[in-house]
Formats: structure tokens, sequence, C-alpha cells
């Protein structure tokens, strides 16, 4: 399985709707990582040119792409950038 860092940014409909409603989004976004064969490691908020990031595992990059192309086509995120990662065994 490979890394992929996923950063994004939120619509400011999606962030009224957080405030009104507060979830974890990651509840409805695990089932469909895992159904294209993925698990998410980590996530975090973050402050900057992103809100959120995630780290999660895929077996392919046709995969990691698609979960992105799934969340995006949502209309709740300005952007996601995906970043595949290498763990340092891997890039020595």
């Amino acid at each position: 399985m490979s890394y992929y860092m996923y950063q994004a940014s939120y619509t400011d409909s999606a962030w009224a709707a957080k405030v009104s409603n507060p979830q974890n989004r990651l509840d409805t976004v695990r089932p469909a990582v895992e159904n294209l064969g993925g698990k998410i490691e980590t996530a975090f908020y973050c402050f900057g040119e992103h809100d959120i990031m995630f780290i999660c595992t895929f077996p392919d990059n046709i995969s990691a792409r698609a979960i992105s192309m799934a969340a995006f086509s949502g209309g709740n995120l300005t952007a996601v950038k995906v970043t595949p990662l290498l763990t340092i065994e891997e890039a020595i």
C-alpha cells in the first residue's frame, strides 16, 4: 500500500454547515475510502492554505485519485491537492 496526503479547502457554505451542525466527517469519508481498498491513517484540521489534511493508504494511484475526484464532486470543497508520499525507507 502506498501513502497519499490529501489537502482540501472548504467552501463558505460547507463551513456554515459545519458550524450549524458539527459532526465528524471521517465517519462519512471512511466508507468511500475503504470501498476503494484504502485506509485513513490520520486527519487534521489545518491553519493556512488548506482547511483539512488526510494521510491515507491506497493500493494504487487510480484508487487514490478516484477518492479525490469523488470528494471534489460533492461541491463542498474549493480545492483538493493529492501528494503521493514515500516512506523514509522507500526514499533511501
